[in-house]
């Protein structure tokens, strides 16, 4: 079933970038998949034929994570330090991809705003420069985002979210 919400994005400045998009949950069940690992590495996934073999959450101000995508023979990782820590409202964390294709290490703020039921997500992504925003944006984060977001949503309509198994 396709979407019925979209992610845009928007430039903000010299060097970053604002993702917003809207979710038909509860905060606290759009919270739960992005600080559960069990749950993030079923929809964090990109574009389809991505697994998440390597998920490691220690969700706490000073605490890291490490993500390790894999297609085929082809492992892309990700780690970074929780900077701050707001249930269910607010996350900041820096992150650096392996191949550092972002120019530098990002500070990504996201917050969970909920109305009448529905969550409104906004994503701060400030890149180390104008020329690492754009070369971000050059590699089809957009389109792999969508799709991710577009599962969570799945997953959320199917009931997957808010009960611990």
């Amino acid at each position: 079933m396709p979407s019925t919400h979209t992610l845009t994005m928007k430039s903000i400045g010299e060097s970053e970038l604002l993702f917003t998009r809207d979710f038909d949950a509860p905060r606290t069940l759009v919270w739960e998949a992005l600080t559960r690992p069990e749950l993030i590495q079923r929809w964090l996934l990109g574009p389809d034929g991505w697994t998440m073999p390597v998920c490691e959450v220690d969700l706490k101000p000073g605490g890291r994570f490490r993500y390790v995508w894999r297609k085929g023979d082809r492992d892309m990782g990700m780690s970074g330090t929780f900077v701050e820590i707001v249930p269910p409202e607010r996350i900041v964390h820096t992150e650096i991809f392996d191949q550092d294709w972002t120019g530098g290490e990002t500070l990504v703020t996201t917050t969970l705003v909920e109305a009448a039921g529905r969550t409104t997500m906004s994503t701060t992504v400030r890149y180390s420069s104008a020329a690492a925003r754009e070369g971000a944006i050059k590699t089809g984060m957009v389109d792999g985002m969508s799709v991710t977001y577009d599962r969570l949503e799945a997953m959320i309509a199917r009931g997957e979210i808010g009960a611990r198994g």
